[in-house]
């Protein structure tokens, strides 16, 4: 598993953003081939999203979806930083830590 890991600047009120994400961008991930979780958490300045794919290529055609929605959407974020990375442990979606070889 994968996931694509954003960190944006923000104004405005995070809960909408939030709230407006989980309507609009939410179904769109979810009709997208190998979406797992999407979660996302919030600073006094700052927004992350964290979006979990089968495969490194899923999560990196998350890109595209996210970038069209953030641009649409009439709020204020500004992309930071974006990494896709192996997920190795989540208690949420089952995945343990490799045993040590």
């Amino acid at each position: 598993m994968h996931s694509r890991l954003a960190r944006y600047a923000y104004s405005g009120d995070a809960h909408e953003i939030a709230r407006r994400a989980e309507a609009e961008l939410l179904p769109q991930y979810e009709q997208m081939p190998g979406f797992k979780a999407f979660s996302a958490a919030v600073t006094e300045d700052e927004l992350f999203s964290l979006t979990t794919w089968e495969t490194a290529d899923q999560a990196e055609a998350a890109n595209v979806t996210a970038a069209n929605w953030v641009s649409a959407s009439g709020f204020e974020l500004a992309p930071r930083e974006l990494h896709i990375a192996e997920v190795v442990l989540s208690t949420s979606l089952g995945v343990s830590a490799p045993a040590p070889v």
